[in-house]
């Protein structure tokens, strides 16, 4: 049965179909890793930008070279459900939104979608835009996830059941595209920038629900030791990033490969200015 969400894989080498018969679930098939970005390109770039008026976050730079990268490196953006892998028909990446004057505890998660034609400025554009529609407080309360969870909420004994309905209909394709639209486990990644509340990065797990094959956390800066010319020892300032993967989408060279290139675009960040270079994709 095929799925609304995503296109069957085939003629893959058999590795990649005989290693969702043992790791069955996607927190089984975590990998972390934490990628060092040096900021000094990137603040030269957002000074450069905010001469010409023009305003640039770092989270703008990195989403939209993630999404740059899943352009470039294809399988980046594939999920694996029910033992079979996909490929996602879009890209989507979900985001969380802590409200202002809220608690704690009180936030929103909505999703982003982008393409491989999106540059920064396009991106920027999107999570204002983002921003703003999620963090308003209206009568009759939040967005539509928050509409949705809260009528679950309110289902009381039956919670349980309708649990297990949306568990069972993900697995076998069967949940409605209006609920996919909404749902925050249904994307090609998950970003959040803990900066934001001056935390440090954190390796955020990976959902077994839904088709979300990559968490991404940027956290405080901080100064990471480099050699340098000469064999000298020195401190470069990085925006860390925790990086959870579901290793069964890709091999662990490819995604080595993918974050290498990752680094060089942010190293260059005018260089999101363009589209995304699709012309020689890595299989």
């Amino acid at each position: 049965m095929g799925r609304p969400d995503g296109i069957r894989v085939k003629n893959e080498v058999p590795m990649y179909y005989l290693i969702p018969q043992f790791m069955t679930e996607r927190h089984d098939a975590m990998n972390m890793v934490t990628v060092d970005i040096p900021v000094e390109p990137m603040r030269q770039y957002m000074n450069a930008k905010r001469r010409e008026g023009v305003h640039i976050s770092h989270m703008a730079m990195v989403m939209t070279a993630y999404a740059h990268l899943a352009a470039e490196f294809p399988s980046l953006n594939r999920f694996v459900v029910n033992r079979r892998i996909y490929q996602h028909k879009d890209f989507k990446i979900s985001l969380v939104v802590l409200r202002p004057g809220s608690s704690a505890n009180e936030n929103t998660m909505s999703k982003l979608t982008l393409t491989a034609e999106d540059t920064v400025l396009d991106v920027q554009r999107k999570i204002d835009q983002y921003v703003e529609e999620n963090t308003a407080v209206k009568e009759g309360g939040g967005n539509s996830l928050d509409k949705i969870m809260g009528f679950f909420v309110k289902l009381g004994p039956l919670m349980n059941f309708v649990g297990w309905l949306l568990r069972f209909g993900d697995r076998h394709g069967l949940l409605p595209q209006a609920l996919l639209d909404v749902s925050p486990f249904h994307a090609s990644a998950l970003m959040t920038n803990l900066a934001s509340i001056r935390t440090n990065h954190i390796y955020h797990h990976v959902y077994d629900f839904g088709t979300t094959s990559v968490a991404i956390a940027m956290g405080n800066m901080r100064d990471v030791a480099k050699r340098g010319k000469g064999g000298q020892v020195e401190l470069v300032r990085c925006i860390p990033i925790g990086v959870v993967m579901d290793e069964r989408i890709a091999s662990g060279h490819y995604f080595a490969l993918a974050f290498a290139r990752m680094k060089e675009m942010l190293a260059h960040p005018e260089l999101l200015e363009k589209p995304a270079d699709t012309s020689h994709p890595v299989s």
